[in-house]
């Protein structure tokens, strides 16, 4: 098998940046969004979070509550690729990944990337296509390349996808399998907005989408040194051996008949790092960890039927619930401000 690196966009060497910097940098990015998405400062910070600490970001509510417009404006905050998919029922794998097409003035194949060949890759309503076309993501999300006739191809750096999806209930959809959830770094929702929120949309686009006018303030550069610097964030071996606490309560509690996965721990602790160094530190509290343990665990779970009982197909909200419970239960390291 035969490996080719996909064309690096201003692949430069990222500069070396201070953890101050990273901070100044993020704050700039979620202030842009903003200027889009109001009132919606948690979820704005997860996105970036998630972006910082090369995860993958799933967006989960109903129609028109911003989820696309969250994830576009992210990626207009940033100056890389950026591509859209719009999943539906006869969506194809290859409408992905690319395709292999017959050249005839060379008369040989080539491979013609698909949409997936960039920095940022927004997946609208990802659960209205096929499990089949699904899947095809699951070697890109994991291992950041494509293999299409014997021929890998790396993806660009950095790569993420922020997916959208519509509530398993809805008509049309078909739920994602567990393998595709668990490659999600961060499941986050968007809800309604408070009505003074809502009544500033309704001025600020009467006449204009503020999408329209909205500009990177982070080049691909910096981008690439914010995250490099993401990965020198300290992590102790007390806070380690906290999340891996977090992981083994979810599997043994009686309510989940499916816990968190080995990957959830590790990205637990990317994403806390992440969330350290948005917040101007170069090492990671327990409490970085309480923080996102929802957000990055809640969507793998899988409760038990008895459990479940009177709850939304679905039982995210007991499943929130019950990570707020282990979060609470598990002891904590000291350095926690949670600790008694």
């Amino acid at each position: 098998m035969s490996e080719v690196s996909a064309p690096q966009v201003g692949a430069t060497a990222a500069p070396a940046m201070g953890i101050d910097e990273v901070g100044a940098g993020a704050a700039r990015i979620v202030r842009n969004v903003e200027e889009v998405i109001a009132g919606k400062r948690d979820a704005v910070t997860a996105a970036l979070t998630v972006l910082l600490a090369e995860g993958h970001l799933l967006i989960e509510d109903v129609p028109g509550v911003g989820k696309t417009m969250l994830a576009k404006a992210l990626a207009r905050s940033v100056d890389c690729t950026v591509s859209r998919i719009q999943f539906t029922p006869d969506l194809l794998p290859s409408d992905v990944t690319g395709v292999s097409v017959f050249d005839q003035s060379s008369r040989r194949f080539e491979f013609k990337h698909g949409p997936v060949f960039a920095n940022i890759v927004i997946g609208d309503e990802i659960n209205r296509a096929s499990p089949k076309t699904q899947s095809a993501l699951l070697e890109c999300m994991e291992e950041r390349q494509v293999t299409a006739d014997g021929t890998t191809y790396r993806l660009e750096q950095p790569f993420t996808v922020v997916a959208t999806q519509n509530p398993v209930e809805m008509e049309g959809t078909y739920p994602l399998p567990e393998a595709q959830r668990d490659r999600f770094m961060a499941r986050i929702s968007m809800g309604y907005p408070a009505p003074g929120d809502e009544l500033a949309m309704l001025a600020q686009r009467e006449t204009a989408s503020p999408l329209d006018a909205l500009q990177p303030v982070v080049s691909i550069d910096e981008l690439r040194a914010m995250i490099a610097a993401v990965h020198h964030v300290y992590t102790s071996q007390a806070v380690k051996e906290y999340a891996v606490e977090l992981a083994r309560a979810t599997r043994d509690d009686r309510q989940l008949r499916l816990g968190a996965s080995p990957r959830a721990t590790l990205q637990l602790i990317r994403a806390a790092k992440a969330h350290a160094a948005m917040h101007g530190r170069d090492f990671v509290l327990p409490d970085d960890v309480d923080a996102l343990a929802v957000p990055v665990l809640a969507h793998r779970l899988v409760p038990t039927s008895r459990a479940v009982g009177g709850h939304d197909r679905d039982g995210g909200p007991l499943i929130d619930a019950i990570v707020r419970r282990v979060v609470a239960d598990t002891p904590v390291p000291v350095g926690s401000a949670r600790r008694e």
